[in-house]
């Protein structure tokens, strides 16, 4: 089973493509990295440019279930439109193909991923590498967050999705 994990946004969508194992408590990160568009691009012209960079790796990985962070408090009203515009691109494209969707507060994630829901950044980051066992950093920071997003759905709704014998 394949997890794509978002990390909504215009100028910097992060992604990540999770790969478990059913039964074996094992996963591994495939993949993962930020899909940037240009401050000079139309807004019209970002939200298709995710879609095509997404249904790229969608097509190469054929993910199963999409993990993604939902939009909880923005203090830059600025960029919510667009983060929910290209949330809205991401969610159709996972819809297209089939992928279960499952959403996730920054909270609910920052609660899974180190059992501290005002976890820190960094904080965040140690607990993603510590994870996958990861030695070297991912960067930038939406990527892993991104990463992030993904395990979230392994630790908090996976064994609901699985059914895994006893």
């Amino acid at each position: 089973m394949k997890i794509l994990g978002i990390d909504p946004g215009t100028a910097r969508l992060g992604y990540s493509i999770i790969e478990a194992y059913p039964g074996y408590s094992l996963y591994e990160l495939l993949q993962c990295g930020i899909i940037e568009t240009s401050k000079y691009q139309s807004e019209a012209s970002k939200l298709n440019e995710i879609r095509k960079d997404l249904l790229t790796l969608v097509n190469h990985f054929e993910p199963d279930i999409l993990s993604i962070e939902e939009l909880f408090f923005f203090k830059n009203q600025k960029t919510v439109i667009p983060v929910a515009q290209a949330r809205g691109v991401v969610m159709q494209l996972a819809e297209e193909y089939s992928m279960k969707i499952y959403e996730y507060t920054p909270l609910q994630i920052k609660q899974v991923i180190t059992g501290n829901g005002n976890a820190s950044k960094a904080e965040v980051e140690h607990f993603v590498m510590a994870d996958l066992k990861l030695e070297q950093k991912i960067q930038p920071d939406d990527a892993v967050d991104a990463v992030a997003t993904a395990l979230c759905f392994l630790r908090s709704d996976y064994q609901k999705f699985v059914k895994i014998p006893n």
